[in-house]
């Protein structure tokens, strides 16, 4: 018993000396900001760790040079604040509108500073649980089988406090510097360090390694003081709007290659940086080589005794000596911290910056943990936005929800309306939806039919890369069918070698609109919900496998999908033949005529004018309607020589406008001796 006993606290020795909560989050940068809040919405335990005093350390040292290149659209025209998020790249998800970022800045491109003061006003405001000067230095795993996931996570501080979560969520961002290591690499100076003086480069040469914003952001600070500046890099230079891509280089920054193109000394070169070496001569310049000159060199014996290029191409593009190098190739994620048991792998190829996670953001190797933000944009990398917090703060949204769903019970959020609202409920969300015009071909509307198709649920900004598991991951029924609305570019409109000005590039007419360029509604219609087989089988650059129907509507020059002819009216016939059924909505009048020449009513009939609702008739609506073409005009002529209608016709027209419903027996009654 003794023995016992002191096993036992022993055990409970252990466990004081963790502080659990259910909920890890490291990072207080915007991801890690915009998950707490939803946690703290919904009265969960959780607590973030923040290695800086204050949140939003990265932005406190970048962009260097201190502007965002995320817009800050102040006017749209429009009050909807839904609507106005699609043009607001920097507001984080809250209730508070104090907390929206026209509220921080009058500039379209705001400072970065202001960026900090906006983070730190969402976490004070908010009440937001955030340690500051916690930084995380280990994470591991303890097997337990009354744990959500069946093992917690164990964090470590740099004081070697110890920390047990239930679920972990890294909200790190990227922030370790990408470096290449070639010859000569100790004389690079890297983008986080190097001077944001102009005056520091007066009259010097410079060579950047790079050709991203950060890199052009840095050659178009200098590019006014220098004698000229060349930048390399493996890849060609992919323009944002001829990509789409919002990580591509802005035009903000391409100055530079006005100067190139237009012969003012700069350029611009391709090569692979790996194969390259720096050699610095007595006078501290700096000379380009390439590796395999120096394979059997010292490059420490002097520059006399290296054989350069220019000896043997006298032409050679980089002959001429720098006086700096600057290094701007972006950064990488983190994954020191983590323990070989969280099985925490980076990507392949050129996604190998980011670790391996699925579709619902979660780890490949670790259930229960999750990758928000920065980090997460594997998932549409060169795709969406989901690496910048336009598009990341839906996302986030997202991975809440999901977590609500397995660990609380909670199914995802959604609203269930009749049939006739279908046409109605689509158009309002393509015409105002964020996250759906921010994460494109990446999140999406789901609608799922109910039996007999006479109502519908709508659940909103679910991942579609995780479609099969709606079932699981949402706690709704999908089985009768379902509608999936994305928004998409056209299929080959978008790429680094695309002329995205050529005329004729749109599309105005709605027979056309399959063959849409620019950004526009697309909805998808399958019989039941697809396999997880037909997810991996879907054609290359479908964001979903192929569908029972598709149907695209034409893209719009103002981005408003309203027009009666051209978006609504193919909408609801494509909608009507998924359906089979009829979605307009009729006046009682036609209804009361459809319940004597049709076997099956409209649905506008069923659930309106048989459960007596709907519009009160009056003359001057019917009149309306009959001129419009909306109703047939049944009102009697005139008898021949008198200018009057008979009495018994005159009293039994004046009787039907007068009363307010029109005096017929039960509908019901009706259709039962029709079909007698």
């Amino acid at each position: 018993l003794g023995l016992a006993l002191y096993t036992g606290s022993l055990c409970a020795a252990s466990d004081a000396a963790f502080l659990y909560h259910d909920y890890c989050i490291i990072g207080a940068g915007p991801s890690g900001l915009q998950a707490a809040y939803f946690l703290q919405q919904t009265g969960r335990d959780y607590v973030v760790f923040e290695r800086s005093h204050a949140p939003g350390s990265f932005f406190a040292l970048y962009p260097r040079h201190r502007k965002l290149i995320s817009i800050n659209k102040r006017y749209t025209g429009k009050s909807n604040s839904e609507f106005n998020l699609r043009h607001d790249w920097n507001s984080l998800l809250s209730h508070d509108p104090r907390l929206l970022f026209r509220r921080y800045s009058r500039d379209f491109f705001p400072g970065a500073d202001t960026m900090v003061r906006y983070l730190e006003d969402f976490a004070s405001l908010l009440k937001l649980r955030v340690q500051y000067n916690t930084a995380i230095v280990h994470v591991t795993l303890e097997r337990a089988e009354q744990a959500w996931n069946g093992h917690y996570f164990i964090l470590t501080d740099q004081d070697r406090q110890s920390y047990k979560c239930s679920s972990l969520l890294v909200a790190t961002g990227m922030w370790v510097p990408n470096v290449v290591n070639f010859p000569g690499s100790e004389y690079v100076e890297g983008y986080e360090t190097v001077s944001i003086n102009p005056e520091d480069f007066a009259g010097q040469t410079v060579l950047i390694l790079g050709r991203g914003n950060s890199a052009f952001e840095t050659a178009e600070n200098i590019l006014g003081v220098t004698n000229f500046i060349h930048m390399v890099s493996r890849s060609r230079v992919h323009l944002s709007w001829a990509t789409h891509y919002v990580g591509d280089l802005r035009a903000i920054n391409n100055g530079l290659l006005d100067t190139y193109q237009l012969k003012s000394l700069d350029g611009l070169l391709e090569g692979d940086l790996e194969d390259l070496a720096i050699v610095k001569d007595k006078k501290g310049k700096l000379h380009i080589t390439l590796r395999f000159y120096l394979e059997d060199r010292n490059t420490s014996a002097g520059i006399d005794s290296i054989t350069l290029p220019q000896d043997e191409l006298d032409n050679f593009a980089t002959r001429a000596p720098y006086d700096r190098v600057i290094r701007c190739l972006g950064w990488k994620f983190d994954f020191s911290i983590y323990n070989r048991s969280l099985r925490i792998m980076p990507e392949k190829g050129n996604k190998k910056k980011y670790p391996q996670i699925r579709p619902n953001y979660e780890s490949r190797g670790t259930r229960g943990l999750f990758v928000l933000g920065t980090a997460s944009h594997s998932v549409d990398f060169r795709k969406s936005a989901g690496g910048f917090i336009h598009g990341f703060r839906y996302t986030t949204r997202a991975v809440h929800r999901l977590l609500e769903n397995r660990h609380h019970g909670v199914p995802w959020p959604s609203t269930v309306h009749p049939v006739t609202q279908l046409t109605n409920s689509i158009v309002r969300r393509v015409n105002e939806a964020s996250g759906l015009y921010q994460m494109f071909s990446v999140l999406a509307d789901i609608i799922l039919l109910r039996e007999n198709d006479t109502e519908f649920e709508y659940l909103e900004e679910y991942p579609v890369g995780v479609l099969a598991e709606l079932e699981m991951q949402t706690g709704r029924k999908a089985s009768n069918g379902l509608f999936v609305i994305v928004m998409e570019y056209g299929r080959n409109f978008s790429g680094a070698d695309k002329d995205v000005f050529y005329y004729n590039r749109a599309v105005g007419e709605a027979q056309h609109a399959w063959q849409s360029n620019f950004l526009h509604p697309v909805i998808y219609y399958y019989k039941r919900l697809p396999t997880e087989r037909e997810m991996s089988l879907r054609p290359p650059d479908w964001p979903l496998p192929r569908p029972a129907a598709v149907h695209h509507i034409v893209e719009d020059f103002l981005t408003d999908w309203t027009a009666p002819n051209a978006h609504i009216l193919p909408l609801r016939r494509f909608l009507e033949n998924c359906l089979g059924t009829d979605l307009r909505s009729f006046f009682a009048e036609s209804c009361f005529l459809f319940a004597f020449t049709r076997q099956k009513l409209p649905p506008s009939c069923l659930q309106g004018y048989v459960r007596m609702q709907g519009l009160v008739g009056s003359e001057g609506l019917r009149r309306h309607a009959a001129d419009a073409g909306l109703l047939q005009d049944y009102s009697l002529p005139d008898c021949p020589g008198t200018g009057a209608l008979p009495d018994s016709h005159e009293g039994s027209q004046e009787q039907l406008l007068r009363d307010r419903v029109v005096p017929v027996p039960p509908l019901q009654h009706l259709v039962n001796a029709k079909d007698e």
